[in-house]
């Protein structure tokens, strides 16, 4: 019924169409609109359908008007870009084409690539990029590389402050040093473990002349050189053999250690500075005074009667030097137990039972002179000669300043007691006391009171000594060692 009523309804229309009508079918609002047509009855038609039609026509053209206003923006952005159409077509197929005559060459190049950069052939480049990912997966390993050397100083920085008793430090330090030498030798021709391995030496070399020092302290223990010297062994090795490349027991370590040691003991005795002074005055006094000897008419009032600062300055020289001494040998006999050392000390018993005295050890140059295999001679067999002439220049200096005959005898007691303290060790140099006397002779007014005092010195030391033998006998086992003798001179 739609399709005759627009059939009938067409030429009356505001606009004709031009074109071909449109089926009614086809037009869903055309057709729904119509059918409305139908429904409705002929006073509704003349009256309200107009008034209707005007509203709605009205609200669309608001709606249009709204839409216009909202789209305006996009409708100009449209149409903007709808010109440009134009020229971005021919752009693009233009592109295209050269998009399409480079694809042979793309493919061209990326087997060129593939054929160049293959892992089954060696490249340079490849080499490169294969170590310098292999440093980026080890940048932790070698950063702690680069840091051994900064923390094997801060070890030796830590010992040294620390002094001798720092085992851990040392420890630590050593551990340190064993392992960049390890790395060093696994890694030869890697210029990076050669120059850890030049810094580590140079640490080294500080690390030695710590230990050196240590062995130069005023109180070292036994176990605390020990350790040191265990630490100098493998710090430098080259110390631990013999001058001639041989080596021996105790190589160039034993010499160290007992200029260390004797370094120490002059360092100690040079406190006593102030009283030798004091005793320097004396002698100067003493050879200003005339004397019976040299013929002089001076009266008995103006002979020599002092020494008292000399038997003070004396009685303490000799004192820290029977302590020291006896450390010193005692010490190095520890540490350095060689067969050679107790066969060159064998060498060295002369027996003097002719004497009235027991075989006791004395210093013979020439003895320890000898080394059949060519070697050096050990540190240890000229070491107590020149204590004893370190000692006896010192005597022969200042006792002829001691004119009291119980000072003197004090103080060679005090001598007495001192080689028999070294003699314990191989050291005794007792039997060169007499030269004390000829000495005093030179100097002496008298010769003959120093001879008898020499002697009575000697006969209450022999009495003294047996009583501690026949004290000694009546024990079944010593507790203890002596570290130098416990009696000491008043």
């Amino acid at each position: 019924m739609a399709d005759p009523l627009h059939e009938l309804l067409t030429p009356y229309l505001d606009e004709p169409s031009t074109s071909k009508p449109v089926r009614a079918s086809g037009d869903v609002v055309t057709n729904k609109y119509l059918e409305r047509l139908h429904t409705l009855s002929l006073s509704s038609l003349t009256l309200q359908e107009t008034q209707s039609l005007a509203q709605s026509s009205h609200s669309t053209l608001l709606s249009i008007q709204s839409l216009s206003s909202r789209s305006n923006a996009a409708v100009i952005a449209s149409s903007d870009h709808f010109a440009n159409l134009r020229t971005t077509l021919p752009l693009l197929a233009e592109e295209a084409d050269k998009l399409r005559d480079g694809i042979p060459k793309l493919d061209e190049r990326a087997s060129t690539f593939s054929t160049t950069y293959s892992r089954s052939t060696e490249n340079e480049v490849l080499d490169r990029r294969k170590r310098a990912l292999l440093m980026e997966r080890n940048a932790d390993r070698l950063s702690d590389i680069l840091d051994l050397p900064t923390l094997l100083s801060s070890a030796i920085s830590s010992s040294a402050a620390q002094g001798a008793s720092s085992t851990a430090s040392y420890a630590t330090a050593l551990d340190l040093y064993s392992h960049i030498k390890r790395l060093h030798l696994l890694y030869a021709d890697s210029p990076l473990f050669t120059s850890i391995y030049a810094q580590t030496e140079s640490a080294m070399q500080d690390l030695t002349s710590h230990l050196i020092a240590s062995l130069r302290a005023q109180n070292i223990k036994l176990a605390a050189g020990m350790r040191t010297v265990g630490w100098l062994r493998r710090v430098a090795p080259e110390l631990d053999t013999g001058g001639n490349g041989t080596g021996s027991h105790e190589g160039l370590l034993g010499y160290l250690f007992l200029i260390c040691r004797l370094s120490t003991l002059v360092t100690t005795l040079s406190a006593l500075e102030p009283l030798k002074q004091l005793a320097n005055q004396e002698t100067d006094t003493r050879l200003r005074k005339p004397s019976k000897r040299t013929g002089s008419k001076a009266s008995d009032g103006s002979a020599w009667h002092g020494g008292q600062q000399s038997e003070r300055y004396l009685k303490r020289y000799i004192e820290i030097f029977r302590e020291q001494s006896f450390a010193i040998i005692s010490m190095y006999k520890s540490i350095f137990p060689s067969s050679a050392d107790v066969q060159s000390s064998e060498d060295f018993r002369l027996p003097f039972k002719s004497a009235g005295l027991k075989s006791v050890p004395v210093l013979s140059s020439q003895s320890s002179t000898k080394e059949p295999s060519g070697e050096p001679p050990s540190a240890l067999s000229t070491f107590p000669t020149y204590l004893a002439d370190l000692l006896f220049d010192t005597l022969k200096e200042y006792l002829p300043n001691v004119q009291d005959k119980t000072s003197k005898e004090s103080l060679l007691t005090q001598v007495l007691y001192c080689g028999g303290s070294l003699g314990r060790l191989g050291g005794d140099f007792s039997l060169m006391l007499p030269m004390l006397s000829s000495w005093s002779a030179e100097v002496s007014d008298e010769s003959e009171d120093d001879d008898e005092s020499w002697v009575d010195v000697m006969k209450k030391h022999r009495e003294l000594a047996g009583r501690l033998e026949a004290l000694a006998s009546g024990v079944s086992s010593t507790k203890g060692t002596d570290r130098g003798g416990s009696l000491r001179i008043k």
